[in-house]
């Protein structure tokens, strides 16, 4: 693969997964908000089915990663720069597993088991405290990392194609 393009399966996955995690992140922060009752618990449902959807297409994208390999750097790039991007990019990697897998624990620790749209897949059951008490620390936590690392990586990406005038933004797009 050249440094000027990457796989079409590379870009749908990263677009793919990009829209579908920052829409599901952006309804849980409204969600949050609402008032108990049987709405919010339809949107819960929601978002638990999103984030089911957000775990299988980040898990097929982290496959395909280890089938193609590593994206190759721009020529050029500081050391430190491709260091930050590598941490950055496995950080978002991870949090794209981590976020719907402490959903999970969540709902499961809860006693609610998980359904996606309407189909369980984890029965209801008794509440298991520790393993909500841990979902729920850690889906609150990973969102605030989540949205701090989103915000340096669009703002790296924006460097790139704005300052550095590189191929960096344009090969994500498609373009070479």
């Amino acid at each position: 693969m050249s440094t000027s393009s990457l796989s079409k399966p590379t870009r749908m996955f990263h677009w793919g997964v990009a829209i579908l995690f920052i829409a599901v992140l952006a309804f849980g922060l409204y969600v949050e908000d609402l008032p108990r009752g049987p709405e919010k618990g339809e949107m819960i449902g929601l978002h638990k089915s999103f984030g089911f959807l957000v775990l299988l297409l980040a898990s097929a994208r982290i496959v395909w990663r280890f089938k193609e390999g590593p994206i190759p750097v721009i020529p050029g790039s500081p050391s430190w720069q491709e260091k930050a991007a590598k941490a950055v990019h496995h950080i978002l990697l991870l949090a794209t597993l981590l976020m719907p897998i402490s959903g999970i624990a969540m709902s499961v620790g809860g006693g609610f088991g998980l359904s996606v749209f309407g189909i369980p897949l984890i029965p209801t059951g008794d509440k298991i405290e520790w393993l909500g008490q841990v979902g729920h620390v850690t889906h609150e936590v990973l969102a605030n990392i989540v949205i701090a690392t989103l915000v340096l990586h669009i703002a790296g990406a924006l460097k790139h194609h704005i300052i550095d005038k590189d191929e960096t933004l344009k090969r994500m797009l498609g373009k070479s």
